[in-house]
């Protein structure tokens, strides 16, 4: 059975890595486990590539546990996958070479917080909604919202995103420093609290992004931003995707400041209300929301609303009561659960692609028309207001021709974002299952990209067989 994405073939070192597995056991007793269970869990969660699990995961406390152990890694060969809550999508956790799954959870300390100068520092395995109820009384919050909670070491290895992102950025832009063991178990720290820096190379932002295959980052610094005045959100459903598409075109072109805007697609608001128990207009639907001063968002609402009347408005309604918001936003983070729910039966590939905001409407248009024409499900939800939507593939695995038809939409879909000007992946990551797509991307800057990675990595063994196809070379 055929499944999209590329499961290269790692050579597998299988007498390092017993003496590894034997080493860990003994340092770190019952933190070094073996059971199977365990290790499948660890291999990947919502990824539907088949899995490959690691032959132990450990259960690391401190940025000097993490040197030793890879530094036994290193000596004996044997890969490492670093590994933070499992929610990543494309394959990242896989281990098609074995080795260990090196579990960064237990390290989730916030470390340092500085309100007075809007940052913080942090373990890996501090997730995004223990941080923000850690700061709750600062007045400070940290804005990237993926929707999964996810750990913030995770976040920056994938150069996570979310519904925050038009105003707020990516984990790209939210990043200051960040601690970081090397290959070959050296302890590097990438830059410092100061906002702007011109020294040297960007080490910080080679890092992020990396999932884990230049090093195991074991320390963020982090910006932080206040909690605004006054936040105001709300529905507008309209006649077609094209509409809602050229609403968030001309809402982001004529500088509306907006803090989040989210595309569902009709077969999105169905599987929501029936999973969330709401009454949403069954029709293309944007989610939108404002943050900034009480006349602000007012106003803010008010031109997006004479925006959208322009373009096949059919209803638009608006909510400043928190609960009432909250509710909205939480369906909009369970869609994925909700989508499942179209048919249970069939698993869910979860893909997406980013393109620029001229060529939002042309491409969420072309992807809606190419699922109806091949007989598919695929509900359609997005961060638009970036240029990134996801759409949510229901296949029945026991189908060949299914599974092929699901395959054959994915690669129109990346190729199609590329052509447009886009990229693959807005926030999803490589991984195994966007690797094929990259040389069309990125062209001669894969083999830069393979460069760097032989440079730092050149035993290969931090997350092989990602990003870059060192073994098939």
């Amino acid at each position: 059975m055929s499944l999209t994405g590329m499961q290269l073939e790692v050579t597998r070192n299988a007498e390092g890595i017993d003496k590894a597995i034997a080493t860990l056991t003994e340092r770190f007793g019952d933190r070094c486990q073996t059971s199977m269970s365990l290790r499948e869990q660890h291999g990947h969660t919502t990824s539907w590539l088949p899995n490959q699990p690691p032959d132990a995961v450990v259960f690391a406390h401190s940025t000097e546990e993490v040197s030793e152990i890879v530094k036994l890694c290193a000596e004996l060969r044997v890969p490492i996958i670093p590994f933070g809550s499992g929610s990543s999508l494309e394959g990242h956790l896989n281990a098609p070479g074995g080795g260990i799954s090196l579990d960064l959870s237990q390290m989730n300390e916030v470390v340092a917080v500085h309100p007075e100068d809007l940052d913080c520092v942090v373990q890996p395995g501090v997730t995004r909604k223990q941080l923000n109820a850690y700061l709750r009384d600062t007045g400070l919050f940290f804005p990237i919202d993926p929707g999964a909670d996810a750990t913030i070491g995770g976040m920056t290895a994938t150069r996570a995103s979310g519904t925050n992102a038009v105003l707020y950025g990516t984990m790209k832009d939210m990043v200051l420093a960040l601690t970081v063991v090397m290959p070959d178990g050296t302890i590097v720290k990438t830059g410092s609290r100061a906002k702007k820096s011109s020294a040297g190379y960007d080490l910080t932002r080679l890092m992020v992004g990396s999932e884990g295959t230049l090093g195991v980052i074991t320390e963020i610094t982090l910006k932080l931003k206040g909690i605004p005045e006054a936040i105001s959100g709300g529905i507008a459903s309209f006649d077609s995707i094209a509409d809602c598409c050229n609403t968030v075109i001309e809402a982001v072109q004529y500088g509306i400041p907006i803090a989040r805007i989210e595309l569902l697609d009709t077969l999105t608001v169905k599987s929501v209300n029936a999973y969330s128990k709401l009454d949403l207009p069954e029709s293309p639907l944007l989610l939108v929301e404002f943050h900034g001063s009480d006349a602000g968002v007012r106003e803010q609402a008010e031109r997006f609303g004479e925006i959208a009347a322009e373009n096949s408005l059919k209803k638009f309604e608006w909510a400043t009561d928190p609960e009432e918001r909250n509710k909205l936003w939480a369906a909009r983070h369970d869609a994925y659960w909700a989508g499942l729910g179209l048919a249970p039966e069939r698993t869910g590939l979860s893909t997406d692609v980013c393109v620029p905001i001229s060529r939002l409407a042309d491409c969420v248009t072309a992807t809606h028309d190419d699922i109806e024409e091949n007989g598919l499900i695929g509900p359609i939800v997005g961060h638009v207001g970036d240029g990134n939507f996801h759409v949510l593939v229901l296949t029945d695995l026991n189908d060949p021709e299914d599974i092929a038809k699901s395959e054959a939409f994915v690669e129109r879909l990346n190729y199609r974002a590329i052509e447009m000007g886009g990229t693959c992946t807005g926030e999803h990551g490589v991984g195994q299952g966007k690797m094929k797509y990259l040389p069309k991307e990125h062209g001669a800057g894969v083999a830069v990209m393979a460069a760097v990675k032989r440079s730092l990595d050149p035993l290969n063994i931090m997350n092989p067989g990602k990003i870059v196809a060192l073994d098939a070379e």
